[in-house]
């Protein structure tokens, strides 16, 4: 029992919590913006996966992990692009744009991989790299837990600051807000919401494919496999619901998602690994019943005040 403790409670487990929130995080924030804008996505899955081979693909192509996340970040505005066209500008079922668009991502995604590569994935292609930190080599615990990890998890802090700062505390994130709550409000002031809401789209787009870029190009280091996105998606949307769409509060909730995956890939050496898998997602359930019980709870008191 004291090897369990001792093992969950290392370094090593606070070090993969990081690791595995960064994607969902990142995935997130996306998903905070168009759901500020009034846009159910359930994509998000597909857009990581579409981040993670395109840039494993530009990588591969112009041997520069750097090239590759720049394609992550054109595919990205593409991908947002097809996501607002159908939502905003056709006015289509937001579930079923999101879940066609999952199903197109990871048939497109297998069949250019098998086309390209010749197989189901490849790897060993050029990646990002580590960040050494050599002032962290002297602090114990904190040390091994920060130091030597991907970009993207450095860059992820940067990007739920600069997220809360605009969604809160710029004009356009009010307007943002606004396109979701009081659309009519919104046009009356002479913007047009549904511009917002494009720009909702692109910028979830662009996030999700940089969280689909850190699993292929700096949490595997130039690896691409069939649907590796893992529903990864639906985790960040839950993220999203569970934080009502606060960036810092998305975070938190990545990293406790993170944390829980972490803890199941440690107790696969005391535990069967078809057990440990399903940790995080049966947290993420447990989430969503959270979210669901606690909004029945909200109309019930609003119910009476009225009443009253």
């Amino acid at each position: 029992m004291d090897d369990i403790f001792s093992s969950i409670l290392s370094p090593g487990t606070f070090n993969q919590m990081l690791r595995s929130a960064t994607p969902v995080a990142l995935a997130a924030l996306g998903g905070a913006m168009t759901e500020h804008a009034g846009i159910m996505n359930i994509g998000m899955d597909g857009m990581i996966l579409m981040g993670a081979f395109f840039g494993v693909w530009g990588s591969y192509m112009f041997q520069s992990a750097g090239m590759g996340i720049l394609m992550v970040l054109a595919m990205g505005v593409l991908v947002g692009l097809f996501f607002a066209l159908f939502t905003v500008q056709f006015r289509s079922d937001e579930f079923i744009i999101g879940t066609a668009l999952n199903t197109f991502a990871l048939g497109l995604t297998s069949f250019l991989s098998r086309s390209i590569f010749g197989t189901a994935g490849t790897k060993g292609n050029p990646a990002l790299p580590t960040i050494h930190i050599p002032l962290l080599d002297r602090v114990p615990f904190l040390g091994a837990v920060f130091n030597d990890n991907s970009l993207f998890i450095y860059l992820t802090w940067l990007l739920v600051l600069a997220a809360w700062i605009f969604v809160y505390r710029t004009p356009y994130g009010f307007w943002l807000r606004a396109a979701g709550e009081k659309p009519e409000t919104l046009r009356t002031a002479g913007i047009q919401p549904e511009k917002m809401k494009w720009l909702a789209s692109i910028l979830c787009g662009i996030l999700c494919g940089l969280a689909g870029a850190h699993l292929s190009l700096g949490q595997l280091q130039g690896t691409f496999a069939e649907n590796m996105a893992n529903s990864r998606g639906y985790i960040a949307f839950a993220c999203v619901i569970f934080s009502a769409a606060n960036p810092g509060k998305a975070y938190l909730a990545a990293l406790m998602f993170g944390f829980f995956d972490a803890i199941g890939l440690r107790l696969q050496d005391y535990i069967s690994s078809d057990l440990t898998n399903i940790i995080p997602y049966a947290i993420t359930v447990i989430m969503m019943v959270y979210v669901v019980v606690r909004g029945q709870q909200k109309k019930r008191q609003g119910h009476r005040t009225k009443a009253i």
